[in-house]
């Protein structure tokens, strides 16, 4: 009986070498007492953890059940000891990595070379991934991923579904003529994932099926909505959205645009199917697409027979035959990027909030936010992290929003106020109304008077000839007074935008009548301005 690898199914041996290779060394510095003893409990942490891993091997040779695991705690523990390392004063995480170094040749010296749990369906080893780490554990220290990635768990999915053309084709146009949107899925989800993985996390399903599922509905946009009534990431018809909790919440919020409920839902629908299917994923997203009523009656007809089988295959529609391998591609892809040459851009995205400094729509800190660290700006972002409000909808000074760190960071910076913030609130306020000019009747010029027609001698009277008009009657006009401008001595820190709010002036007429320029409107200390065009 071949003695399972536990330690090699999260992480091959080649790969992991390569991370080890990488670890960084600590800095030569100075170590107190203190911090010694506490490195020297790591040690024996690490140590203990090491022959609790060792018990374990022995009881899965013997076939125990507690096996498994036990060898699982036993790696969650040298996480733990890693993770602690990184974070302590003077520890060589180097040091601890020998452990891992070790359980890697053990596990080589007993592999049985009859291993199914690595082949793929082509017979071709399937290869594990540097960039696995990305969608885990973004911006952790090098060692600390190791240690994450030996434990992991997420390529239970490869054995989940079958690797065959129709995914084949699936993975190449995902990688071709759909590479944009799977991009784009990728960076919404990032975003997400805080709030969505742990709904599935904790429900048991594989995180890759909830990334091509995203990708094949929405591409992670949270407001997508079909032209069937289906809507939100996972794109639930309102009938389906209510049995499983989603739909409007009496405020006039459609929960199904919510990510966590969303999340939420899908597993749980999802968990239903494969209860019903016998834990078929591609029986299961056909009737998560097709119609779980269809789902369960093929599979009824057809108990034991794989999703492939023509006469399965044959009764869904054409859209479900397309959907369940696009879903399986995304997900693989997901799971094996650099297989496929996929270099998944980096996404800052842990989560954080934002106390509003006053009243602002997305669409004005999308502008104000500007576009540091990502592609396309942070509109998507902000849409996704707070789905009740519109684009263009105001939204109240002091209301707390959903963000990541980097949009907090830039919304201080630049959002609250400065030349980049007034600039926001000139751009989003214009109006293109009054750009129209609307000429007065005194700008018309080359009018000719024509005056009372009467009759002359020897003409016929059919043909009118003009006499002179009257001489106008001056009539003495009253002066007008003209009104006096205010003034305005600039205070520390005040902005062209700030005094416009406060005297309720038009930015650009205020800016005209001072000299100042776009889009910086410079102001000094001090400084004295006209108040024209203000209502106070």
């Amino acid at each position: 009986m071949p003695v399972p690898v536990l330690l090699a199914r999260g992480w091959p041996l080649l790969a992991l070498a390569s991370l080890i290779s990488f670890a960084p060394e600590a800095h030569a510095q100075r170590v107190s007492a203190r911090d010694k003893a506490k490195i020297e409990v790591l040690q024996q942490r690490m140590t203990a953890a090491e022959k609790r891993y060792a018990d374990a091997l022995v009881l899965v040779t013997n076939a125990d059940p507690k096996g498994k695991n036990e060898g699982d705690a036993a790696l969650e523990d040298m996480e733990d000891v890693i993770s602690d390392c990184v974070a302590q004063k003077g520890c060589q995480v180097s040091n601890l990595l020998v452990t891992y170094k070790r359980l890697l040749k053990n596990n080589a010296d007993t592999r049985d070379s009859d291993d199914s749990d690595v082949i793929a369906n082509d017979g071709g080893l399937l290869e594990a991934d540097p960039d696995h780490v990305g969608p885990l554990a973004a911006d952790v220290p090098e060692a600390a991923r190791a240690a994450a990635l030996l434990n992991d768990k997420r390529h239970a999915f490869d054995n989940m579904v079958e690797y065959n053309p129709a995914v084949q084709a699936g993975i190449r146009r995902w990688l071709t003529d759909m590479r944009p949107a799977l991009m784009n899925t990728y960076e919404n989800y990032q975003t997400l994932r805080a709030v969505m993985w742990p709904e599935w996390e904790k429900r048991g399903l594989p995180e890759a099926l909830l990334f091509g599922i995203m990708a094949k509905e929405s591409n992670g946009r949270v407001h997508a909505s079909s032209r069937a009534g289906a809507a939100g990431l996972m794109q639930f018809m309102p009938a389906t959205g209510r049995r499983f909790g989603l739909g409007p919440d009496g405020t006039g919020f459609d929960t199904r645009f919510d990510a966590r409920s969303a999340a939420e839902a899908s597993a749980s629908y999802l968990n239903e199917r494969m209860r019903e299917l016998n834990n078929n994923v591609e029986l299961s997203l056909a009737g998560y697409n097709g119609g779980e009523g269809r789902a369960g009656r093929v599979y009824r007809q057809n108990v034991g027979q794989s999703f492939w089988v023509d006469n399965v295959y044959n009764q869904f529609p054409a859209e479900t035959k397309d959907y369940v391998p696009m879903v399986i591609a995304a997900a693989w892809i997901y799971l094996h990027p650099q297989q496929y040459g996929v270099d998944f851009p980096k996404v800052s995205a842990q989560p954080a909030t934002i106390r509003l400094a006053k009243s602002t729509t997305i669409y004005e800190l999308t502008i104000c936010l500007g576009s540091t660290g990502t592609r396309d700006g942070y509109m998507r972002a902000l849409r996704n992290l707070n789905p009740r409000y519109e684009a263009d909808g105001w939204i109240p000074a002091g209301t707390i929003i959903n963000a990541t760190t980097r949009i907090a960071g830039l919304y201080n910076r630049y959002c609250v106020s400065g030349p980049r913030a007034d600039l926001a609130r000139t751009l989003i306020t214009a109006d293109l109304n009054a750009a129209i000019v609307r000429p007065t009747a005194a700008s018309y010029t080359g009018n000719v008077a024509v005056g009372s027609v009467v009759p002359m001698a020897g003409v016929q009277s059919s043909t009118p000839v003009p006499t002179a008009p009257a001489a106008p009657v001056a009539v003495p006009a009253a002066k007008a007074k003209p009104k006096a401008v205010k003034s305005h001595k600039v205070g520390k820190g005040e902005t062209l935008g700030r005094i416009a709010d406060k005297f309720d002036c038009d930015v650009r007429e205020l800016a005209r009548a001072n000299g100042l320029k776009a889009p910086a409107y410079a102001l000094r200390q001090g400084q004295s301005i006209k108040l024209q065009g203000c209502g106070k």
